[in-house]
């Protein structure tokens, strides 16, 4: 372990995070609220001990794959212990665990609350909420690894760590350029959606903090009823679009700028992702307005804005749907382990993961009939490795073995079995939203404290797709390289 980078890095990241909660202070100061003195004191704790870990010196400065996991999981722990003491010093959450809970769920993109009554917090603490969505959603270290270059340092083991989904690509040769790259159609959409928001009626607050969370398939609100407050049809679709467009891999829209029309029309993963998106709104729909709604053009928009933004992670809503039929909620909880696309903001299983495993079972059948046929599982026309496969088959097992010893432990505080499996699938699928106790209009305040700990930790895994994590605890890979 080449513990010298490992600070520098953490050190460069720290900084960052200091720099990036300027404009909440700027916000608190402006507003003459109580939390100007939490950021103040946050930013000054933040910033110095960025300065002390990157004045660390190293002679190597070349990333091995086991700097990167570190850095990455060291990296999502430090960004949430300071970024969690605004709330705690503000007096916004009763207790530092809470303030925890609730600044992890932000940078994972999770949206799981702690505060009820959210429209009470001051607005500089509801801006660096939802700035942490932002942030989380492309990554902190994706960011980090834009400046690294200029220090010396090779990034791409950091760029592999925190990449979501099983493979991970650069666009171009150059790992700074794939970061910029990344980042700038992260702006773009950004820019383009708190235009469109304020041309609805929202204020400039309203439509950069609405923004956040949706381009990030975050989802923190400033109001107690999400999106619900909001009686725009014209917001609701603005934001309905941009969390299905935020849930495909950014790749694509590469592509698009470049041209690549042919890449963009035969990417399966994409052409699955519209297809469940399409089936589940329109069956849903179906069963809402024969059980619950009478007009079937609201029945038809509520479906598919809820399941845009479960798919998504993100989890705004405008109605209550833990009040829904059966057969809806059950499709929403399908989906809530499905999630986006890899290479997106949103959380979940992702959908190549499905796609593939569907592709293996097909070519299993097909091989009980023909036994010595060659049948290898392709992507967009490209064979896949054994060990890609492999890999996948080894993330869905773990994440339901986790799934299920989460959920036990989690009912051992006598919540009942949809709360209680509602909240681990929220947490670790990373959209923060559930049935039972962790439904809409609810929180996750009836937690124990131990339960937060444990939840917030799912919301890491979940984030850094499991093995991130899970390797860099094995004790053989701190002796030898992975």
């Amino acid at each position: 372990m080449n513990y010298g980078i490992v600070l520098r890095v953490l050190g460069s990241i720290l900084m960052l995070e200091a720099l990036f909660m300027v404009p909440s202070l700027l916000i608190s100061f402006y507003t003459g609220q109580v939390d100007r003195f939490a950021f103040l004191i946050t930013i000054i704790i933040t910033g110095i001990t960025g300065i002390i870990l990157n004045r660390r010196k190293t002679p190597d400065r070349h990333i091995r794959p086991k700097d990167g996991l570190a850095i990455v999981t060291i990296g999502w722990v430090l960004v949430s212990i300071f970024g969690a003491l605004p709330l705690y010093i503000s007096g916004s959450t009763s207790t530092y665990i809470d303030a925890l809970f609730e600044i992890v769920a932000g940078f994972t993109t999770t949206s799981a609350i702690i505060v009820s009554d959210v429209e009470s917090l001051p607005l500089g603490i509801l801006f660096w909420r939802s700035f942490t969505n932002w942030i989380g959603g492309m990554g902190i270290l994706v960011f980090t690894l834009a400046i690294l270059p200029a220090l010396g340092i090779s990034g791409f083991q950091l760029f592999k760590a925190e990449t979501p989904g099983p493979i991970a690509g650069k666009f171009v040769p150059r790992i700074k350029d794939t970061a910029k790259i990344l980042y700038g159609t992260y702006i773009t959409i950004t820019i383009i959606e708190v235009v469109l928001l304020m041309l609805g009626g929202m204020s400039l607050f309203e439509s950069i903090v609405y923004t956040f969370g949706t381009v990030a398939t975050g989802g923190f609100s400033i109001k107690n009823a999400s999106l619900g407050a909001y009686n725009s049809n014209y917001i609701h679709f603005i934001v309905g679009l941009f969390m299905i467009l935020s849930g495909v891999n950014f790749s694509i829209y590469y592509s698009l700028f470049k041209g690549r029309w042919k890449e963009i029309l035969r990417d399966e993963e994409v052409k699955l992702y519209f297809v469940i998106i399409l089936l589940a709104a329109i069956a849903i729909g179906i069963n809402l307005y024969k059980t619950s709604y009478t007009s079937l053009g609201l029945a038809f928009k509520d479906s598919f804005f809820h399941v845009g933004s479960v798919i998504t992670t993100t989890a705004y809503y405008t109605t209550n749907f833990d009040l829904w039929p059966a057969f809806s909620k059950s499709i929403l909880l399908l989906l809530m382990f499905i999630g986006g696309c890899a290479g997106s903001t949103a959380g979940g299983m992702k959908i190549i993961r499905i796609l593939i495993i569907f592709k293996v079972i097909k070519r299993d059948v097909l091989k009980i009939f023909h036994p010595r046929a060659v049948s290898p599982v392709k992507l967009n026309s490209r064979i896949l490795p054994s060990e890609t496969i492999a890999r996948i088959y080894s993330f869905a097992g773990l994440y339901l073995i986790l799934f299920a010893l989460s959920t036990i432990l989690i009912s051992l505080e006598g919540i009942d079995l949809v709360s209680a499996s509602s909240a681990v699938i929220a947490s670790l699928s990373n959209i923060g939203l559930g049935f039972g106790i962790v439904g809409p209009m609810k929180s996750f305040s009836d937690f124990s404290q131990l339960s937060k700990l444990f939840l917030s930790l799912l919301m890491l895994l979940g984030r850094l797709e499991l093995f991130t994590v899970i390797a860099l605890m094995a004790p053989k890979n701190w002796r030898r390289e992975i």
